[in-house]
């Protein structure tokens, strides 16, 4: 049985940000895609996407995860969510890796995981302003994305740079390939084993 790439999917997620490592995970086949979702029913995202999730965060198996990803969304900024702020120390405790983008990186600040590693988001400002006891100023990072051990942060701005951490971590590319993903979704480089 493959390991599971887990994606949080909620109302309003930016359905953008996990895009590009999503595509990149499943072509690989080195891994079962699977959509997490706090209940069985259907979500609807920021773009306005429609998706049932195959599992319910109650269901999730740690053992089975080898990333959990969590996209962007308002829902973050209306507070904690004690269920996944659990799930996301089972997962740590299991060395899984956990990946956050954009909003979601405040749940990774409220849960503690972002204490002695470096790690990034939106700005300093925004986890401060949005998570009061955050005391991760020392290791805090200004830039679009950001894998420490087992935790990947990224902007909002930084979907790009979030799918090539992921990649790395998951050993799916070579660091010559990541750079070519990174060229061609970044900077519109087309590797020359495409041109004619």
């Amino acid at each position: 049985m493959r390991l599971k790439a887990y994606l949080l999917v909620f109302d309003g997620l930016a359905d953008w940000e996990p895009a590009l490592a999503l595509c990149e995970i499943n072509k690989s086949g080195k891994y079962d895609v699977a959509t997490v979702g706090f209940s069985g029913r259907p979500v609807t995202t920021m773009g306005g996407l429609k998706i049932i999730p195959d599992v319910t965060l109650d269901a999730v198996t740690p053992n089975e995860a080898a990333i959990f990803i969590m996209p962007g969304g308002e829902m973050w900024e209306q507070g904690p969510n004690e269920d996944v702020i659990r799930l996301l120390h089972r997962f740590h405790a299991k060395n899984t890796i956990i990946a956050a983008i954009c909003g979601a990186t405040l749940e990774i600040a409220r849960a503690g995981l972002m204490h002695g590693l470096q790690h990034t988001s939106n700005s300093k400002g925004y986890i401060k302003a949005k998570v009061p006891d955050y005391r991760g100023d020392d290791f805090y990072a200004d830039r679009l994305a950001v894998a420490d051990m087992n935790l990947i942060t990224a902007s909002g701005l930084g979907s790009i740079e979030f799918a090539c951490e992921i990649v790395r971590l998951l050993k799916i590319y070579t660091s010559e390939e990541i750079q070519e993903l990174y060229g061609m979704f970044k900077h519109g480089v087309i590797p020359d084993r495409y041109t004619v």
